[in-house]
């Protein structure tokens, strides 16, 4: 596993989030991205705070923005991979949906610095947007089939299965703009919420 890598996510811990390894300079560039926004974050901003020189900080990446999305890949690939293993997880569609809505919550509160990049992708240069639109298409995708998976056998009720799931989503993702750990709310306490949200949005029966 290289340091831009996240570790590999398996169905028996996708629960758990171990520190994140980065190397310092992604480190400092995921600071400096949260504290500042992409655009008040500057090259010469990133090398003072791993005390390198700019020109030492472009051998590692060619610009801010290469920077930017070797952290926005570290982060939707872990999601996704979270994503999968907790849908991989449940013995139906009810508890896969409900999984799902908890992984991501997770990676919202554990992963908080890294979500937060999402809110910056009008910076990116359009290949760059098309990348990372294709991987939030993949985390989209799992959530859409165990719903459709749910509707068809009678689970859910949601007439409209397609926008029920990106509403979700850009619920979970929103996260990011407000919460803060130590808060009132600890991660469980907030997913066992979410998790209840989707299931009324989703129209489960039997509730």
């Amino acid at each position: 596993m290289t340091p831009h890598e996240p570790p590999a996510t398996t169905v028996a811990d996708w629960r758990r989030h171990e520190p994140l390894e980065l190397t310092p300079l992604l480190t400092a560039a995921l600071e400096a991205f949260y504290e500042n926004g992409f655009h008040g974050t500057t090259v010469r901003d990133i090398a003072r705070r791993v005390g390198l020189t700019v020109p030492s900080l472009y051998y590692h990446h060619e610009s801010k923005e290469g920077a930017f999305v070797t952290l926005l890949e570290v982060g939707t690939t872990e999601a996704a991979g979270r994503v999968r293993a907790a849908a991989a997880a449940g013995s139906g569609p009810r508890e896969q949906f409900a999984n799902v809505i908890e992984a991501l919550v997770r990676h919202m509160t554990y992963r908080t610095r890294l979500a937060a990049l999402d809110l910056e992708l009008r910076h990116l240069s359009p290949d760059n947007r098309k990348r990372y639109a294709a991987r939030r298409k993949e985390i989209e995708t799992v959530l859409y089939d165990v719903l459709a998976a749910g509707v068809a056998d009678g689970t859910f009720a949601t007439p409209h299965p397609d926008e029920t799931a990106r509403a979700l989503l850009g619920m979970c993702q929103s996260i990011a703009r407000w919460y803060q750990p130590g808060g009132p709310l600890d991660p469980d306490e907030l997913a066992a919420r979410y998790v209840g949200i989707a299931l009324a949005a989703a129209r489960a029966t039997g509730d």
